[in-house]
C-alpha cells in the first residue's frame, strides 16, 4: 500500500500544480491521511519497530504535505482570480 501510495501521488501532485485552482481537492482528505501517516510514524517508534518501512511513511508524509502545499498556494490563486476585476 505504501509504496502504491507512493507512486501515484505525484501524478496527483502534478495535476494539482497545472490546475491552479482548488476545485475536486479535499484538503480534508489530505489533512486526515497526514494524520494517519503521522500516527503510523510514532507507532514504529514507540513499538521500538524501526524499519525501512518507516522511509516509506516518511516519504509518503513529504509527498501529502507538498500535496497540502500546493493546495493552499491554489487557494491563494483562487482568491486572487475571484477578486480581479474581468
Amino acid at each position: 500500500m505504501l509504496i502504491c501510495f507512493a507512486a501515484s501521488w505525484p501524478f496527483n501532485l502534478l495535476k494539482a500544480y497545472k490546475a491552479r485552482t482548488t476545485i475536486g481537492t479535499s484538503v480534508t482528505f489530505m489533512i486526515i491521511v497526514l494524520l494517519g501517516y503521522i500516527c503510523g510514524i510514532a507507532d514504529k517508534f514507540v513499538s521500538d519497530d524501526i524499519t525501512y518501512v518507516l522511509a516509506f511513511y516518511l516519504f509518503d508524509l513529504g509527498l501529502v504535505t507538498i500535496g497540502v502545499i500546493i493546495y493552499l498556494r491554489n487557494r491563494r490563486l483562487d482568491l486572487i482570480a475571484n477578486n480581479s476585476p474581468d
